[in-house]
């Protein structure tokens, strides 16, 4: 557009800065004004990472409307807990003290003395039947927002790594509609976001064709060109790097999970995350061979099998690397390999979200794809 302006950026439950490294990513013009979260080793990574971020380390809950008034930003990126949400029950999700900072965000958006242009949420996949959804839709309706939902998984993207998430993407539509053929007043329900299937092998699910068309995936990211995902090798850390025995899956481990690993070579094209952990086996061994005969072993012969496939966890890097972290990306030294795991396994694939902010603010992709899906 013709005001190069930066664009000034609020983001809200920062983690270990996923939202802040996609804005990096999308080649945006942008400024991020203020960092929340209340999960000081989060926080500890953020700042490792970003010195130069102002890091508000409070409840969202705690910061007053004249405080988001002066912060005077054009948009916000979020990715509230994912907890309440995930419950069977769902009556649960708008009491749950966790949502509480939440609604505090969607309460306050039709106070704001200048409401922001763009709003992404990141969720887990179960925020889409919430209340707290509906919500946050009816509100972002009542504000002049167009709502566009989906659900991504980074195999969209051709990251080999099965995760799928909830987004929402908000944009104020008071200067300029955007084309979307309007059907007289708003409908009262808000229809349910697009769900992809769950099979990563569908890739002709209108999300990924939609992401894949308005931004052809990087040619440089796809060496190999008929196929949309790489192989698990591109993410990993040089292999002398990590037989260190630690990352070995010990004994009990393997004998506990052997038939419910998800076990994928370096030439697979997917992974999954068990606790916010991967297994990787970086051997030949075909695993078929072992694991049908498993039941007729002893402990001992089961273990000793096991072992020889030399399973090991994907290190914290290489769940860095799948998530679409850049080689800058690092961790404090006083963080311990657990916490890394686990600040990483509530992190967001940083792909993903640069290639939803793309869509989101460049003006031509909207208008080509024909409003909300």
């Amino acid at each position: 557009g013709e005001r190069r302006r930066r664009m000034r950026v609020l983001e809200l439950y920062s983690g270990i800065g996923g939202m802040h490294y996609a804005l990096i990513e999308s080649n945006l013009s942008y400024q991020v004004v203020a960092a929340v979260d209340i999960n000081t080793t989060a926080n500890q990574v953020y700042t490792h990472n970003f010195p130069n971020t102002a890091l508000l380390n409070k409840t969202i809950e705690g910061i007053t409307l004249e405080e988001f008034n002066k912060l005077s930003f054009d948009m916000i990126l979020m990715s509230p807990p994912c907890q309440p949400f995930t419950r069977i029950g769902l009556q649960r999700d708008l009491d749950d003290p966790r949502t509480k900072s939440f609604l505090h965000i969607v309460d306050l958006l039709p106070r704001l003395s200048k409401a922001p242009l763009y709003i992404l949420l990141e969720n887990v996949k179960g925020f889409e039947k919430s209340a707290a959804r509906e919500y946050l839709v009816k509100t972002l309706r009542e504000c002049q927002y167009t709502v566009q939902e989906m659900m991504v998984s980074p195999t969209h993207v051709g990251i080999p790594n099965s995760r799928l998430r909830y987004y929402l993407m908000a944009k104020r539509s008071a200067q300029q509609k955007i084309s979307a053929p309007s059907t007289g007043p708003a409908e009262d329900a808000p229809p349910a976001p697009h769900i992809c299937p769950p099979q990563d092998k569908s890739h002709t699910c209108p999300c990924s064709t939609q992401l894949k068309a308005t931004l052809e995936v990087q040619k440089k990211q796809i060496q190999n060109s008929d196929l949309s995902v790489q192989q698990i090798q591109a993410f990993l850390e040089p292999q002398e790097d990590v037989h260190e025995p630690q990352h070995l899956l010990p004994p009990k481990t393997l004998l506990r999970y052997a038939q419910l690993l998800d076990i994928v070579r370096p030439s697979c094209r997917r992974s999954w995350i068990i606790k916010h952990t991967f297994f990787l086996p970086l051997c030949d061994v075909q695993v078929e061979d072992v694991f049908p005969s498993l039941d007729q072993c002893s402990e001992e012969e089961k273990v000793q099998k096991l072992l020889d496939l030399k399973l090991r966890y994907f290190t914290p890097r290489e769940v860095a690397n799948l998530m679409g972290f850049p080689q800058s990306f690092t961790f404090p030294e006083s963080v311990s390999t657990k916490q890394q795991y686990r600040l990483l396994g509530n992190s967001l694939n940083v792909v993903v979200v640069a290639k939803l902010l793309q869509l989101l603010v460049t003006p031509e992709l909207q208008h080509k794809d024909g409003g909300p899906h």
